[in-house]
């Protein structure tokens, strides 16, 4: 996106509904030295966050991830950003193929003395009808065990709250304050307007929720602004219990999870009244949940298994 076209789009935003003095303003791209050379330009034009796409300290692995930067250009790009913006943040894969305790150790170590204020870690994940998912099917290459996965997992963990930044999120660490707002806001069950191709939102409508979708392919989308001022494609409203299980599936991601306030005003219901206590009891028995006066959370052992938790929790 050219930095014309961003600065026109923050002006919008802020002449429709104004901006405050302080907002995060955000932009994803890839460390490329092409997308690099903008950002002093884009930060002129308004924007205070830059999150990159880096992935990987090694370029095997970023040829293997099929990256189109390497570590140089990657290491260039950080640096730039971390000229021309006020905060920065980058993320990194692991559990891929082959790596040891060791070399994960060494790369994460790295990556605190590159990161500024946040850092996001993301297990490496076998999506369908990608490049990825045939060439797994075809055996190509091999995930870690699930027992060395754990363990990537629970060193980085203690690595980066060691470091000073700790998870506030399963796959994301800030120091205190630091904390990405835009992703607080869906993990939290707030409110945001979806408004590019493909985009989803979530808006609150005279104490309704309802579920915004925009049309996918570009040029459907802007062939819909033009005719009729918007591209929304779906605009639904959610009963209680998808409002429940959107609030469960994205607050427990939370290492805060979710307070009793919040729940009872997405939902209309105590957490203990809207679960079903065949679900709820094993999984706080067992040590995967914990649920007091503050609310509902997931302990260690449930963010580790959050998948397997959701399932039983809402099943």
């Amino acid at each position: 996106m050219e930095p014309a076209t961003v600065a026109a789009l923050i002006e919008a935003v802020d002449r429709k509904w104004g901006l405050s003095p302080d907002a995060e303003i955000t932009l994803e791209a890839n460390p490329t030295s092409v997308e690099a050379e903008n950002f002093a330009a884009l930060a002129a034009a308004g924007v205070n966050r830059v999150s990159l796409g880096i992935q990987a300290l090694d370029d095997a692995a970023l040829r293997f991830l099929g990256r189109g930067h390497d570590t140089a250009e990657a290491l260039a790009a950080l640096e730039l950003a971390r000229r021309c913006f006020k905060r920065f943040s980058f993320d990194l894969i692991y559990a891929r193929p082959g790596q040891t305790e060791a070399a994960w150790a060494a790369e994460l170590a790295r990556a605190v003395d590159l990161a500024g204020e946040h850092l996001s870690v993301y297990q490496l994940t076998i999506e369908e009808n990608t490049a990825f998912a045939g060439a797994f099917r075809r055996g190509d290459f091999a995930r870690p065990a699930e027992e060395q996965a754990a363990r990537l997992y629970e060193m980085t963990q203690g690595a980066l709250a060691a470091a000073g930044l700790p998870a506030y999120e399963i796959s994301n660490h800030a120091r205190p304050g630091a904390e990405c707002r835009h992703n607080l806001v869906y993990w939290q069950g707030g409110d945001y307007a979806g408004i590019g191709p493909g985009a989803h939102g979530r808006l609150t409508l005279a104490g309704e929720r309802y579920a915004t979708r925009q049309h996918r392919a570009p040029e459907a989308w802007l062939a819909a602004v033009e005719a009729r001022g918007h591209a929304t494609r779906e605009n639904r409203r959610l009963g209680s219990e998808e409002r429940r299980d959107e609030l469960l599936m994205m607050g427990l991601r939370l290492s805060a999870g979710i307070g009793r306030p919040r729940f009872k005003d997405a939902v209309g219901r105590e957490i203990e009244e809207a679960l079903a206590p065949e679900n709820l009891a094993p999984l706080l028995n067992g040590g995967f949940l914990t649920l007091d006066a503050a609310g509902l959370r997931a302990t260690p052992a449930g963010l580790q298994r959050l998948n397997a938790v959701l399932a039983r929790l809402l099943g």
